[in-house]
């Protein structure tokens, strides 16, 4: 939350400032600047849009299965073994166990949002400078770097209980555990649970990379009016 002491539209007036100056070189701006309360305040505002959104999309019914962007396929080693699956009349049991590993992304991800919302409380003045500075997907940078490791030991009990309900569940996990000795794949996929986890988590990413660049990319539509004023007086 913004801090009291400053005007909502204070900060409202300094985040937009912040991210013109950040997505256009034609005007000049200085890190020192984000010292100022007011645009600490308002970066923290956007980033907890763009996480709040990612998760709402994410942790939906079908927000991995429906979106090709994240959707979790069967690792290459057993996807390359389709074929012989469904000529040995297991296609219905892999079409189940590829539905069940999205539902159980779908199922974790809402949890994301508590331990992201605390990373933007905890956002120091050179996590912000270094997200104004640094490129397209700095926002995704910040988040992945402070709770990917929190995030899953959180996914994956979830991840479990929903994978270990498909029979194929333990076959995956055998099978793969072989193939993991032998190097060809690495220890995330060795379990259903841990390959699905370490998709959910860079689908999440994937997703608040997507809303950090439409943000860069058109400010003016973010849906709030003062963004929209602002950018677009000054496009």
């Amino acid at each position: 939350m913004p801090n009291s002491r400053f005007p909502v539209s204070a900060v409202r007036r300094a985040l937009a400032v912040g991210l013109l100056l950040t997505c256009s070189g034609a005007f000049a701006f200085s890190l020192s600047d984000l010292s100022n309360q007011d645009a600490t305040a308002g970066l923290k505002a956007a980033l907890e849009k763009g996480a709040s959104s990612a998760v709402a999309n994410l942790g939906r019914p079908n927000g991995f299965l429906g979106n090709d962007k994240v959707k979790i396929q069967l690792p290459g080693a057993l996807e390359q073994a389709m074929p012989i699956l469904r000529m040995t009349g297991m296609g219905s049991q892999v079409d189940g166990l590829v539905a069940d590993m999205n539902h159980a992304a779908e199922a974790a991800v809402p949890l994301a949002k508590p331990l992201l919302m605390n990373a933007v409380k905890s956002m120091s003045v050179s996590d912000a400078k270094n997200i104004l500075a640094g490129g397209d997907t700095s926002v995704t940078d910040f988040f992945r770097q402070k709770t990917s490791g929190e995030l899953a030991v959180k996914f994956l009990p979830i991840v479990k209980r929903i994978t270990d309900k498909n029979g194929l569940s333990g076959r995956y996990n055998a099978v793969m555990g072989q193939v993991a000795k032998s190097g060809l794949v690495g220890s995330s996929q060795s379990t259903v649970e841990g390959y699905v986890t370490q998709r959910a988590l860079d689908g999440l990413f994937l997703m608040i990379g997507e809303e950090e660049k439409a943000i860069r990319k058109d400010p003016v539509g973010s849906g709030s009016a003062i963004l929209g004023k602002v950018f677009g007086a000054m496009r």
